[in-house]
């Protein structure tokens, strides 16, 4: 079993160096859409793009068609998304048959040898099942048996493909300890940042009208609105400070919009596109995750905790595994169980906001190394060595 690293820039320094190659053709198998929000699957795959040619299979969509087919879309040079369009009123046995010809269809053209599959979901194994890539990797960058409406399918799909993958990655350390048993090459790549992306925030970049018209203290949050957010949370600390005001960023999905707390200082702003995050957060005085403690979260590590730092900016969490170590470990954010907790860290966090340099410095420190860049490096090695390993 691997032991369990401390980061990307440690493991590069324990790969051996190979001379495999990357297979020419990637295929990317995803539960989600490449626009919907852009984060671990984006970063990695447009990195993987400069060496290899990848095709990113998003789920299918139903549309008036008597002809199912892809639609390819270009998003940078080397990476092309695929949507597999198919007609209305199928039911999962005739999807599944469909994506299975579309898909033989596609690698028909291809040479399996020289492919590799990269899975993020494991029901993709229901039409890609009989084919077999040169190698299989396997990103379980969350526990998709957890999330609301997962099927029971879902768990022996997953058997499946733990059996059949070469390598895998895990999208945090809890999850990697949870897994670890499951397979003997797997290996936890926690959440990476663009720091320079991010960073911008600290600097002289414009604030967004619709931030601009919200006054007073400003805590935000960016991402998914689902089951996973602490609803009750956020109604409760809002109403325990109304001069504060709470901005929400993001599409609002799994949950009905109505379940949201409204007040007026609670501002949801919708999704925005990746590129005019860092505008956002040069606004906020603080920002935070709410994540609601229950099973779709047990095994989180929020790519957004990086992110935040990246920007300069104070954090208050709710007390997830994967935040809480190593950022509450190491001082760098505050843990708030409750709404009292969470009021009370912000009021700490504004009172010593004039004197957050030394703060500022460890978590630069800390975040020294720690790049979507070196994550890609290090695994692009541990598929080559695997890949080596197998000739």
């Amino acid at each position: 079993m691997n032991k369990l690293p401390s980061g990307a820039a440690e493991l590069l320094r324990h790969v051996t160096t190979s001379t495999a190659t990357l297979p020419a053709t990637l295929i990317c198998f995803s539960h989600l859409r490449w626009d919907f929000v852009y984060q671990r699957p984006q970063h990695l795959l447009s990195r993987f793009a400069d060496d290899t040619t990848v095709y990113f299979i998003e789920e299918p969509m139903f549309v008036d068609t008597d002809r199912p087919h892809y639609v390819f879309s270009e998003r940078r040079p080397g990476l092309c998304t695929m949507v597999p369009h198919l007609p209305h009123g199928m039911d999962e046995h005739q999807v599944n048959e469909e994506l299975k010809s579309l898909l033989e269809g596609f690698t028909a053209t291809k040479n399996l040898n020289d492919t590799a599959f990269w899975y993020y979901t494991p029901r993709a194994l229901s039409f890609s099942g009989n084919l077999r890539p040169a190698v299989t990797i396997f990103d379980c960058m969350d526990e998709l048996s957890a999330f609301k409406f997962a099927p029971q399918k879902l768990k022996d799909l997953e058997q499946e493909l733990l059996n059949r993958a070469d390598i895998v990655f895990t999208g945090g350390v809890s999850l990697y300890e949870a897994k670890k048993t499951r397979h003997v090459n797997i290996h936890a790549f926690p959440s990476s940042i663009d720091f320079e992306h991010f960073s911008k925030a600290r600097n002289g970049i414009a604030i967004p009208e619709d931030q601009l018209a919200i006054k007073g203290p400003s805590f935000g949050f960016y991402g998914v609105v689902d089951e996973r957010f602490d609803i009750e949370l956020l109604r409760n600390a809002a109403a325990l400070r109304p001069d504060w005001q709470f901005v929400i960023i993001g599409p609002v999905v799994k949950i009905d919009p109505a379940d949201l707390p409204q007040a007026a200082n609670i501002h949801y702003l919708g999704g925005r596109d990746y590129k005019q995050l860092p505008a956002y957060l040069k606004a906020w005085d603080v920002a935070f995750i709410p994540f609601a403690m229950n099973e779709s979260t047990r095994f989180i590590s929020p790519t957004k905790t990086p992110e935040y730092l990246a920007a300069g900016k104070p954090v208050i969490s709710t007390p997830i595994h994967d935040v809480i170590y190593p950022y509450g470990d190491q001082k760098l954010i505050h843990i708030a169980s409750d709404a009292e907790q969470f009021v009370a860290a912000g009021d700490e966090i504004l009172k010593e906001k004039e004197n957050s340099a030394p703060w500022l410095d460890r978590v630069d420190r800390f975040l020294q190394g720690n790049s979507w860049d070196q994550t890609y490096r290090a695994m692009k090695s541990l598929i080559l060595k695997t890949i080596g390993q197998r000739n």
